[in-house]
């Protein structure tokens, strides 16, 4: 092998070392440049800080609303189920087969495709159309029930 083909790899390398005389590039200024906040020690700017300026986060429109207390449901329709060689679905089931991302989220059954066989499903939520199918087809439907914790009233004393 030739020798002016090895190059050390990139993961190797020394440490900038600034101040130490002109000819080594980064002496006077220590890469800082002149004057300014930025080159004075113990500098510390808040990331989108624009030296004053109002800052592009503030700039910009804000729009529309967050409601903190939607509910969003993971949907599921019934065409799924046919697929499924199981009698029994709950949303642990769904959650192996990949139908939705997490057991623990709500889950909605929506009435999209047909259902031919009796099927007992477990959900947190059906649409009328699905629960119509799904009975007209010998199944059975069950809400499954979160548990909530119980909210305590302190009594106050007069």
């Amino acid at each position: 092998m030739e020798q002016y083909i090895i190059k050390k790899p990139d993961s190797i390398k020394k440490r900038k070392r600034v101040g130490i005389g002109p000819s080594s590039g980064h002496g006077k200024t220590s890469c800082r440049g002149h004057k300014g906040q930025k080159s004075r020690s113990g500098v510390s700017i808040r990331p989108g800080f624009e030296g004053g300026q109002m800052p592009l986060q503030r700039r910009v429109p804000k729009r529309g609303f967050n409601n903190v207390f939607k509910k969003e449901y993971q949907i599921v329709n019934i065409s799924v189920f046919e697929k499924l060689e199981i009698t029994e679905i709950t949303p642990e089931v769904l959650e192996k087969k990949g139908y939705i991302s997490d057991r623990n989220k709500l889950v909605k059954i929506l009435a999209k495709g047909d259902c031919t066989r009796a099927i007992k499903i477990t959900a947190d939520y059906f649409s009328a159309t699905a629960v119509e199918k799904l009975k007209k087809a010998g199944g059975e439907v069950i809400l499954r029930k979160k548990d909530k914790p119980k909210q305590t009233k302190k009594k106050i004393k007069k």
